[in-house]
């Protein structure tokens, strides 16, 4: 079972579009915080803590050279949630698979009638 409370907090820093759009940005490769900035409506105070936060989710990491805070996006966070929802599509299609099985079976025993 994946560590539910970093899916909590992963989950809950990508609940909102500015982050989600930092993720975005952040897929195509690592980007400084004036860089992730510039296309949001927002002061750069509160694009560091939206920083934060995904940094402390752990679907960032953040290092200063110089002047410069590069941030990128760290993968194997996303893998940890795409296992736990790929765990819940199976555990569903199962129970849609015999949920239609039944269905089926049903139909038949309507016709005889």
């Amino acid at each position: 079972m994946t560590n539910q409370p970093s899916l909590d907090l992963m989950f809950q820093a990508l609940a909102d579009p500015s982050r989600r759009s930092i993720v975005e940005r952040l897929c195509a490769g690592p980007a400084s915080v004036s860089e992730l900035a510039q296309p949001l409506a927002m002061s750069l105070p509160s694009v560091m803590q939206h920083l934060q936060l995904l940094e402390g989710s752990g679907l960032i990491r953040s290092e200063k050279v110089g002047r410069v805070r590069t941030c990128r996006l760290e993968p194997e966070a996303l893998s940890a949630a795409e296992t736990w929802i790929n765990e819940r599509r199976v555990l569903m299609e199962r129970k849609l698979d015999r949920l239609g099985e039944y269905l089926r079976a049903t139909a038949g025993d309507d016709e005889q009638d």
